[in-house]
C-alpha cells in the first residue's frame, strides 16, 4: 500500500515521503496512529496544503526532544532490586523499571523509549543503556542496579 508519512518514522522515511509498506502495517499502526494517510490525489493535495504546518510541528516536537536529551545525556540512574550473595537479580530490571526512575529523577520518558539491546537486565553492575526520545534525539545513560536493602 502506498502511503504519505505524516511525520519521521525510523526505518521507513521522512515527513512527506511517499512509500509502500504491508497493508496490515498501514492500515493497523500507521494510519490509526496518525503517522501516514494513504497516497490517493486527494491526500496528496491536502497534504501540500498542511505541509508547512506539519513541519513545523515536527520541528517543535524535535526540539523538545532534543532538550530532554541534553538533561538525559550522560545521567546515571540508580535503580534498587533484590538480588542473592552472587550479584544476580531475583527477577530483572526491564525497560518499565528504568523509565520510571528517569521520571523520578524529574526527567519525561515512556518506557517505550529505553531500549535494551540485550534485554533486561539480571545482574548488579553498571550498563549503558539508549533511551530513544526521537528518531533523531537518542540519549546515553548510565544505569546503575545496585542490591536493594531492606
Amino acid at each position: 500500500m502506498q502511503i504519505i508519512l505524516l511525520e519521521k518514522i525510523g526505518g521507513l522515511g521522512n515527513l512527506g515521503d511517499i512509500v509502500t509498506v504491508k497493508n496490515g502495517y498501514a492500515r493497523n499502526f500507521l494510519i490509526p496512529a496518525g503517522k501516514a494517510k494513504r497516497a490517493t490525489e486527494a491526500n496528496m493535495k491536502e497534504f501540500e496544503v498542511r505541509r508547512a504546518e506539519l513541519e513545523a510541528k515536527q520541528a517543535e516536537i524535535l526540539a523538545d526532544a532534543r532538550v530532554r536529551q541534553e538533561k538525559l545525556d550522560g545521567q546515571t540512574v540508580t535503580v534498587a532490586q533484590k538480588a542473592g550473595v552472587d550479584g544476580r537479580l531475583f527477577g530483572s530490571v526491564t525497560n518499565a523499571d528504568i523509565a520510571a526512575a528517569i521520571v523520578a529523577a524529574g526527567i519525561e520518558a515512556v518506557k517505550a523509549n529505553v531500549r535494551l539491546p540485550n534485554g533486561p537486565l539480571k545482574a548488579v553492575g553498571e550498563y549503558e543503556v539508549e533511551v530513544a526520545l526521537h528518531t533523531d534525539a537518542v540519549a546515553k545513560i548510565t544505569v546503575a542496579v545496585v542490591a536493594a536493602t531492606e
